[in-house]
């Protein structure tokens, strides 16, 4: 078992390398012999002989930077010198420095292997040759949220998705060219998610690319605190690049919101203020980091501000704060890490790729002259479809209507995104009517209109969300007839609203 996980972890490897840190026109040909400098490869966190560490060493590795805007409320000390945010959760003893908690709270292993296991999660032992992935995650609490929807406590969280192979593997050394005397192991980050407002829609997600510079800087949003990826550590959001996935639906970084208004649906370059280089605070490195030489070419020699790094503790100590617990309950991993079975390659692969079909369907009361319903379901029914270039998604949308919801209606749907409270839309489709007489007519229909949604995952209605968890209403204007318009109807529509 451990043989063919070790040559499904190689081929993983190669498909991870061509896609990412050596993506290239000739990346797929054997290199020539080179000398082994893993320290060029972008997305490596931890590389080197010893095998066994504990969480907390591993977690060190993988820490993030966290850069602040220069008005966050609260970020510095009377003195205006030390960076105070983020906080230790109140139940905690206070701390001198700034806190940041980390979750494993998944780790693969191989048939048969087990962790030693501690106490303390954090110096729970892990062998880097018995794992196969992990999942980490870190975890800033704040006091209080301002903006819209302003409210006491705030714990923000960014998923770390990371796999572990060898130097000695035969698919490393094809894809690299390097040949290592002495066999490494390297612990590779695949992708960092970071999870603003906590709703899989407005993620910023960044997969490993030859342009990440590690450890990832995360911008902080101005006393909202929705993190975002920042690839090149530049201080800047640019959509498209700092984010990989759904860019129209990444929240980004919006510091705007704090003054209590939405704006725009959609982000907005003039939303994020300049970041400037006072205001980051880094993780706690150890001093055998292969990230170290690179941070220093990039912010110096000199002191820079740490953040202590704690392991999560069990969402059950937040009964003790009023208003705590809801905001920990649904990250609480009880006697974390969970531990599962290197699977097949398919499955791993998989994994890597998880997160990349968002899965939804609408379904809302129709109106357009005859009353009915409308259904939305994604174009290829368990798999969303994004615009090329564009961006957005297509979708059928399907409607019944009329007496008996005897007329039938099917489009064609194009939306720029699937979460913006404010967007637009287009479709194009045909619709067959059926009148009284038992005479059937088929149309080409052709629709555009505005649509308004909200997100019932933190109110009342959060129930709601089983379908989607952004409901609302939808204003249109249908033609029928495809060269010469025969006729034209408002279309109105109201419920569960992805897209």
């Amino acid at each position: 078992m451990r043989g063919l996980m070790r040559r499904a972890l190689g081929l993983l490897l190669a498909v991870l390398m061509s896609q990412h840190a050596l993506a290239s026109e000739g990346a797929a040909a054997p290199r020539q012999e080179q000398p082994c400098r893993l320290e060029t490869l972008r997305g490596v966190v931890w590389h080197g002989t010893q095998t066994v560490l504990p969480l907390s060493r591993l977690a060190a590795y993988a820490a993030p930077v966290y850069w602040f805007s220069p008005d966050e409320p609260k970020l510095r000390a009377e003195d205006g010198e030390a960076l105070r945010l983020p906080e230790a959760l109140p139940f905690e003893a206070p701390a001198p420095t700034p806190v940041v908690y980390y979750q494993f709270s998944e780790v693969t292993l191989q048939e048969g292997a087990q962790l030693q296991r501690h106490e303390d999660p954090g110096q729970t032992q892990v062998d880097l040759r018995q794992v196969a992935s992990f999942r980490l995650y870190f975890y800033a609490y704040f006091a209080t949220e301002e903006g819209v929807g302003a409210h006491d406590h705030d714990v923000e969280g960014v998923e770390f998705k990371a796999v572990v192979f060898s130097t000695d593997s035969e698919a490393f050394r094809e894809r690299t060219g390097m040949r290592c005397s002495t066999p490494q192991w390297l612990v590779y980050v695949t992708r960092v998610s970071a999870k603003a407002h906590g709703l899989f829609w407005y993620w910023n997600v960044s997969d490993t690319t030859q342009e990440t510079r590690l450890p990832m800087h995360l911008l902080v949003e101005e006393g909202k605190h929705a993190l975002a990826t920042d690839k090149n550590s530049d201080g800047y959001y640019t959509p498209g690049y700092d984010v990989s996935r759904h860019v129209n639906d990444a929240w980004g970084v919006r510091d705007a919101t704090r003054s209590g208004q939405l704006f725009s649906g959609g982000y907005q370059a003039w939303m994020t203020k300049v970041r400037q280089p006072e205001d980051r605070l880094f993780p706690p490195l150890p001093e055998d980091s292969p990230l170290r030489a690179g941070l220093v070419r990039l912010v110096g020699e000199g002191e820079r501000p740490e953040y202590a790094l704690r392991p999560l503790p069990s969402a059950s100590l937040a009964r003790s704060v009023r208003g705590l617990y809801p905001f920990l309950k649904d990250k609480d991993v009880p006697d974390w890490p969970e531990v599962s079975e290197a699977g097949s390659l398919d499955e791993l692969g998989e994994w890597v790729d998880e997160g990349q079909s968002l899965r939804s369907i609408s379904l809302a009361f129709y109106s357009d002259g005859a009353l009915g319903v409308a259904l939305g379901v994604p174009l290829l029914l368990v798999k969303n479809v994004e615009a090329p270039i564009a961006g957005g998604y297509l979708l059928h949308r399907l409607y019944l209507k009329d007496q008996g919801l005897r007329d039938l209606g099917w489009m064609v749907l194009y939306t720029p995104s699937a979460s913006r409270w404010f967007d637009s839309y287009f479709a194009a489709g045909l619709e067959r009517d059926r009148e009284d007489g038992g005479a059937r007519r088929t149309d080409f229909v052709l629709e555009t209109g505005l649509k308004f949604r909200v997100n019932l995952s933190h109110s009342p209605l959060r129930f709601l969300s089983v379908l989607t968890p952004f409901w609302g209403v939808r204003f249109g204007v249908k033609n029928y007839g495809f060269q010469d318009i025969d006729r034209l109807t408002y279309v109105f529509e109201v419920g569960a609203m992805s897209r």
